[in-house]
């Protein structure tokens, strides 16, 4: 075994996946074309890997399992938006569906989870299936999970606003939640302003999201956040003060201000880049061009960034 250069122990043979420079920025639908792509090869290794949750965790204790540590991130925003069980909820950036089917089937919410991909619809699709053990409704697409239910769509989360407030389908929600999805996209204002637009009033925005921190040198930005951007798929990282700025000019107002909980989710990365220690998933990433190897080495970033304190995670909520 090697020992890296942030203290991690790899097998030899992964030390030789180096990345190759930077490709040019080309435009910001290439990067979405990028990231669908992304998540249209990796999602199932995601579920295998991570399960159904594919978000960070949040430790409360060192002893606590990746799964209660993932529930109990979803449980802190829940607590600080004072959320409402019944709640009619768009969960923006849904993945395979985890968040979705926990407040489904948890806090009796009617959901409707929308994913850039395809391959997650699918998966997402099939855990409820498995989980609700009644078929789909022919009528709504929804599935119930105990007084809840769930429906999901592949929809460019961009075009969201759009979606959800012309013809048959014009609906407003009590909660928009999005966890750790805001970061990939590249228009962040547009997001906040659909938001507003699709919240009922009194409504609750509730983000889960990475995050630079403020003041960084461009030597500290270069050694910690471009890797990061350039693995994760990321436009330019916001920090904390500028969610915020961009809520307000939405004409929304901040119901919990800004909670940094960097050193309680950072396990995360220390736990991922221990599961990827396998010559079979670097011969994936190998496959998968640039892409796939800034993708697997960013986790060495990830968990120096989070060390050094130069990259951050917090949560936040908004109300209309």
């Amino acid at each position: 075994m090697a020992t890296n250069h942030d203290g991690a122990s790899a097998p030899q043979d992964i030390e030789k996946y180096s990345v190759p420079e930077a490709e040019p920025f080309v435009s910001f639908q290439a990067l979405k074309d990028r990231i669908r792509h992304h998540y249209e090869v990796a999602s199932d290794y995601y579920y295998s890997l991570w399960g159904e949750h594919i978000h960070h965790g949040y430790w409360i204790t060192p002893n606590d399992s990746k799964e209660k540590a993932q529930i109990q991130l979803i449980d802190l925003i829940l607590e600080r938006s004072k959320f409402k069980a019944g709640s009619k909820v768009l969960d923006v950036g849904c993945g395979i569906g985890g968040t979705s089917r926990f407040l489904a089937k948890n806090h009796a919410c009617h959901v409707t989870g929308v994913t850039i991909s395809g391959r997650q619809v699918e998966l997402a699709k099939k855990l409820t299936l498995e989980a609700s053990k009644e078929e789909e409704s022919p009528v709504s697409g929804s599935l119930r999970l105990g007084e809840g239910s769930v429906q999901f769509i592949e929809l460019d989360a961009e075009k969201m606003g759009e979606y959800f407030t012309t013809g048959e389908k014009a609906e407003t929600f009590d909660c928009v939640w999005i966890s750790e999805a805001m970061s990939h996209l590249p228009d962040k204002q547009l997001f906040f302003d659909n938001a507003a637009k699709l919240l009922k009033p009194g409504g609750k925005l509730m983000v889960a999201d990475w995050f630079k921190d403020v003041g960084l040198t461009e030597t500290q930005f270069k050694a910690d956040i471009a890797p990061i951007e350039d693995g994760m798929l990321l436009p330019p990282l916001c920090t904390q003060i500028e969610y915020v700025e961009k809520a307000k000019k939405a004409g929304l107002q901040v119901f919990s201000e800004p909670f940094d909980i960097s050193k309680q989710v950072s396990k995360t990365w220390d736990l991922s880049w221990g599961l990827i220690q396998s010559p079979a998933l670097w011969a994936f990433a190998v496959s998968q061009g640039r892409d796939g190897l800034a993708f697997f080495q960013s986790f060495r970033a990830m968990r120096r960034g989070y060390a050094n304190g130069s990259f951050r995670y917090a949560v936040m909520v908004f109300n209309k």
